[in-house]
């Protein structure tokens, strides 16, 4: 074998040094950097398990300038727990105990003037005043007493007799034969319309919200429309009570046309196939005659989609003959179907029970004894009657 040029020595000579000085430059980085070298071409093992936290390569945080650093993503929110309404048998157990509480004081005070030894002409003068003073109203006051006295006078003046007849007197009076249901249902597939009417600080959008929780108790599928537009942040006190118990509400910007949202409501619901839309109106304009035009409005608009079922007239029980005013405006406006009393615990006279229903010739369907969102429960004229008895 010939013998290879020097210069070729040269040049192998020059190889091995320069992979020794490679070798040990990758050897000192792997050792500075405390960790072991992966070829850059290694496929990735989704599977494997992370590497060590010694293996890990740590790198100095970043600095970000002229904005902030992203921020670590935030978990969903949990959605909010429904509440779950008081059942109607429970309810109306509770608001017996208070209706006799603060209804207690009218009873008492007749059994004790009919208890009396001798029933003359100044005792009778007493027993109207009394019936005058609980807002049941004149005529009625004298048909009570009228019969009161035939009665007392065949059947004896005893005490158990008083209570007994005065019992059977008052609830004739109340009429138990009235049709207290609510109408939450239509026909041909369609919702029930349940319109809510009444001048503002009767309660009337909360009792639009207690009513919607008393559905939802039922097991009833209800949407509610939020057409009072004219009060401030109506729309949301409506809001909060649907979200209590996963009502949706329609809503519109504060001045929309009531009737406009009316209608979406209860277009919404007949789309949805829900049991009842509650309908929340507007309880002042600026004057009288807007707002009675207004509701009639509301009511012949919504019924191009479908019958109004109920019309429910709010009052405030502790206003007495104001209210009884309200009541036939309203009822000229529109054809009031019911009467829903509120604040029924308070300084009001149990009378107004009598006094509206003989002034619309409508039962009232609902009695309001307490703030609570389920302090709202059907009216009961023998229940009534004997917690003003006590």
């Amino acid at each position: 074998m010939d013998a290879l040029p020097g210069w070729t020595y040269v040049l192998i000579a020059l190889a091995i040094l320069a992979l020794i000085t490679v070798a040990v430059a990758v050897t000192v980085s792997l050792r500075s950097r405390g960790g072991k070298a992966v070829p850059p071409s290694a496929p990735t093992d989704a599977g494997a398990p992370p590497p060590r936290a010694d293996e890990a390569e740590v790198t100095a945080p970043t600095e970000v300038t002229g904005q902030e650093a992203a921020a670590p993503p935030v978990p969903e929110e949990a959605l909010p727990t429904l509440e779950q309404p008081e059942g109607t048998a429970s309810r109306l157990v509770r608001l017996r105990q208070r209706l006799s509480r603060s209804q207690g004081a009218l009873g008492k005070g007749l059994l004790a003037l009919l208890s009396r030894d001798k029933l003359d002409e100044d005792t009778w003068e007493s027993i109207e005043d009394t019936l005058l003073t609980a807002d049941i109203g004149v005529a009625p006051t004298t048909q009570l007493v009228d019969n009161l006295r035939t009665r007392l006078r065949v059947e004896g003046g005893e005490a158990t007799e008083a209570r007994r007849v005065l019992s059977e007197e008052l609830l004739a009076l109340v009429n138990p034969d009235l049709d207290r249901r609510l109408r939450v249902t239509g026909e041909d597939g369609k919702p029930g319309v349940v319109l809510v009417v009444g001048v503002n600080g009767v309660g009337k959008t909360t009792t639009v919200g207690k009513i919607g929780r008393i559905l939802v108790a039922e097991d009833r599928s209800v949407v509610m429309g939020a057409a009072d537009t004219f009060r401030a942040a109506a729309a949301e006190q409506l809001g909060t009570w649907g979200e209590r118990v996963g009502v949706d509400v329609v809503r519109g910007p504060e001045g929309t046309d009531p009737a406009s949202v009316a209608f979406e409501a209860v277009k919404e619901g007949i789309d949805r196939g829900v049991d009842t839309v509650l309908v929340d109106t507007a309880g002042r304009l600026q004057n009288k005659a807007g707002l009675m035009d207004e509701l009639g409005k509301v009511k012949r608009v919504i019924e191009k989609l479908t019958p109004v079922t109920e019309v429910l007239l709010v009052l405030d029980a502790t206003t007495g003959q104001n209210g009884m005013i309200q009541a036939r405006v309203f009822a000229e406006a529109v054809d009031v179907t019911g009467i829903v009393l509120t604040k029924l615990d308070g300084s009001a006279k149990g009378g107004i029970v009598v006094a509206v229903q003989r002034e619309l010739g409508v039962p009232v369907k609902l009695v309001g004894l307490g703030e609570g969102p389920d302090d709202l429960a059907p009216f009961e004229p023998q229940a009534f009657v004997d917690a003003l008895l006590g």
